[in-house]
């Protein structure tokens, strides 16, 4: 059994030199799969182009909170008719930052909503981004019904009370590189107390790369260090680790 990335942006810049060469590498390194996913209308192109030429690379539709602000009835429009795509497995990264202050608050949640509608429309999962935006994601998932549609907490940063939400909610949460950070203890804690069927790997390169690697560019190729931190944190063989992600992976983006 092979590693399952479900959260990956091989079409960012920063693979400009070498993308080809690293995409085809991935399966002589055990990785079976990857999810690249959207993250404004662009990104979104980009990741069409990469599942029309890469087997192994699935698609994700939508754009990123913080690019919100280009978001109107006809880019939504154009959306849903990508969405059908047969390799498109999710409408995201969806959701809320509020970290950085653009757009405001209001736009990010009217098109938080309307994202989630899209994807009741189209019939797929939802990838949820959310950072320093606990409440007001939970209450725009409840208030969508989003947990109907299922979906990942990609990068899941809060405590274990809202992981405890989400996953009585069905929720897969998102584990990458943060859970080999001395400073990752919050997300350690979060893996020793969820349920292995209920997680899911990523990386969301090329950011967030594991310790060793801490600092420099992200690839799927870091994943065995996510899955040896996993695998010391809930006391089960990294095989087990690797088998039981993978296979949630699919159930998640509904693929054989």
């Amino acid at each position: 059994m092979k590693i399952f990335d479900t959260h990956a942006h091989y079409d960012d810049n920063a693979f400009d030199s070498d993308r080809d060469e690293v995409l085809r590498s991935l399966d002589e390194n055990g990785i079976e799969a990857v999810v690249n996913v959207g993250a404004s209308i662009q990104t979104t192109k980009n990741t069409l182009e990469l599942i029309r030429k890469y087997p192994f690379v699935y698609g994700a539709a939508g754009v990123h909170p913080n690019e919100t602000g280009e978001l109107d009835d006809g880019l939504t429009d154009w959306l849903a008719h990508v969405a059908r795509e047969e390799k498109i497995v999710a409408i995201g990264e969806i959701g809320l930052d509020y970290y950085w202050k653009e757009p405001e608050q209001k736009v990010q949640k009217f098109w938080f909503a309307r994202q989630i509608a899209l994807a009741r429309e189209v019939g797929l999962p939802v990838i949820i981004h959310s950072r320093d935006a606990a409440k007001d994601t939970l209450d725009i998932i409840k208030a969508e019904k989003a947990s109907e549609l299922g979906g990942v907490i990609h990068c899941f940063s809060y405590g274990v009370e809202l992981a405890r939400e989400y996953l009585n909610m069905g929720f897969y949460l998102g584990i990458g590189g943060v859970v080999t950070f001395s400073n990752g203890k919050k997300l350690k804690e979060v893996v020793e107390y969820m349920p292995m069927d209920q997680m899911v790997l990523e990386t969301d390169c090329p950011y967030l790369s594991p310790v060793p690697n801490r600092g420099k560019r992200n690839s799927s190729l870091n994943l065995p260090y996510v899955v040896e931190a996993v695998s010391q944190i809930k006391g089960i063989s990294k095989a087990d680790v690797i088998a039981v992600t993978n296979k949630n992976a699919k159930r998640l983006y509904r693929l054989p």
